[in-house]
């Protein structure tokens, strides 16, 4: 997408904040106080909500899924009782209306917010925070300041936390607004209305090319793992070209070499685990070099880093365990789990939380063929091992030890996980290309948001 080189406003002032710099001539700033009155949302925990009832949102929905802004029309959101229309009718939103999460467990997620663009009835939920409009001000304009980096940075400068970050009504109120007259805010707004959509369009192009390129990894993965090599690369790796295939005798496995063996997989386990999480109250258990894996970090094949650290202390005074270099690890617990089997290979020894279970393999089964195995049956293994009615996703333990895999010869897993990986490499490198120009496509936008609503650039 190219971009265009914008003009400047006629004149600029200074705007009294060191940061935020100068402002064109007749904007006005304003501490948000002054912008907004503040209220908390319901005080109720995820066991409040039903299927049916009046529409909620909660901060965790905020931090991942209805950014910027939600509408009960297009967005699923969960409900709480009609009661609540009486006991506390405070903490329901009129179109318009902003709620920010007022925690975060990552610092670039403070100040997460949406606002309500819909006259649906709909309350703010747990752990947010409510902020209404008193001044004329255009909604749509104020969601582009408060999303902009500059507003953002505000409140990371201003948040307390270690491990959870509040973000508090009174710390809110104390960050700087800044607006123009009326009519250039409509004008600001629609002109990033504009603007946004084309970027989210060629974003959302890229993603669905994204996802079909791993529809068709995924496929490939799948036919090796459980059906062996094509003739041709049978072949090459010194195998009979013509295999026979026999009845696994399992569902979800289906046919499979004759020379293949099925086995359970706790019978190809030497040694299984999880971890846990040391005291979030003692800062000296952490950010002390050792990697610690929760189920934030299982997003790669091979893992190397963890976005936190513990210490030894920690890692002594807790129920934490360290996971070997050339281990397995998995998610048993996490709303992941919706959709996808985390797992990784560790590249160096790692402490887990207990949330993950690490496995460490007996000789006759690769790491890298399970690994596979598993992404290329994702969808199959979780309906064989998810835990039912859970409230948080999580895998049964007992059905995982249980689940029946197909065994290869050891040399032949590792030249199925060698196949695969000839057959991925163009379509990773595709992937990659793609997941490069959403992060510039998202980088642009960003920069565009904060310049326009800053006045660095004019619209025309």
């Amino acid at each position: 997408m190219s971009k265009k080189t914008y003009s400047k406003y006629p004149a600029y002032k200074d705007s009294g904040v060191e940061w935020l710099g100068g402002i064109p001539e007749g904007w006005e700033t304003s501490r948000l106080r002054n912008v907004f009155s503040f209220s908390k949302g319901l005080t109720i925990t995820k066991e409040n909500l039903q299927e049916e009832g009046v529409h909620c949102v909660n901060y965790g929905e905020i931090h991942s899924k209805f950014g910027f802004e939600v509408n009960p029309e297009i967005h699923v959101l969960k409900c709480v009782s009609e009661e609540y229309l009486i006991s506390d009718s405070n903490s329901l939103l009129s179109k318009g209306d902003f709620v920010f999460a007022d925690t975060s467990e990552d610092i670039d997620g403070s100040g997460n917010f949406t606002y309500l663009n819909s006259d649906i009835r709909t309350f703010a939920g747990y752990h947010t925070v409510i902020a209404r409009l008193k001044i004329d001000v255009n909604e749509r304009f104020a969601a582009y300041v408060i999303t902009s980096q500059s507003f953002r940075n505000q409140i990371r400068r201003r948040v307390k936390g270690v491990k959870v970050f509040s973000i508090t009504q009174s710390l809110l109120k104390t960050v700087i607004f800044w607006f123009p007259n009326e009519k250039e805010q409509i004008a600001i707004a629609n002109f990033l209305d504009d603007k946004t959509a084309k970027i989210d369009r060629a974003i959302a192009q890229k993603e669905q090319l994204i996802a079909l390129l791993k529809e068709r990894k995924q496929i490939i993965i799948q036919n090796v793992v459980t059906k062996g090599l094509p003739a041709e690369e049978r072949a090459k790796a010194g195998l009979d070209p013509k295999v026979k295939l026999k009845d696994s005798g399992v569902e979800w496995i289906g046919e499979i070499p004759e020379h293949w063996g099925v086995k359970k997989l706790k019978h190809l386990i030497k040694k299984s685990f999880s971890g846990g999480t040391p005291s979030t109250d003692k800062l000296e258990y952490w950010d002390g070099g050792i990697p610690w894996i929760s189920s934030v970090d299982i997003k790669s094949d091979f893992l190397a880093k963890t976005v936190r650290e513990i210490s030894k202390k920690g890692l002594k005074r807790s129920s934490s365990n360290i996971a070997p270099k050339g281990s397995t690890v998995f998610v048993t617990r996490s709303g992941i789990l919706q959709h996808t089997f985390a797992i990784s290979i560790l590249e160096r020894d790692m402490a887990i939380n207990q949330d993950i279970k690490c496995l460490v393999f007996v000789k006759d089964l690769f790491q890298t063929y399970f690994l596979r195995l598993i992404q290329g049956n994702n969808s199959k293994i979780l309906v064989e091992t998810r835990q039912q009615a859970a409230t948080v996703e999580s895998i049964d333990m007992d059905s995982f030890f249980n689940l029946q895999i197909p065994l290869p010869p050891f040399e032949e897993q590792k030249s199925i996980v060698y196949d695969i990986k000839a057959q991925s490499t163009k379509i990773e490198q595709a992937i990659s290309l793609q997941q490069t120009q959403i992060q510039k496509l998202k980088e642009y936008k960003a920069t565009l948001i904060d310049s326009v609503v800053t006045g660095k650039i004019k619209v025309d």
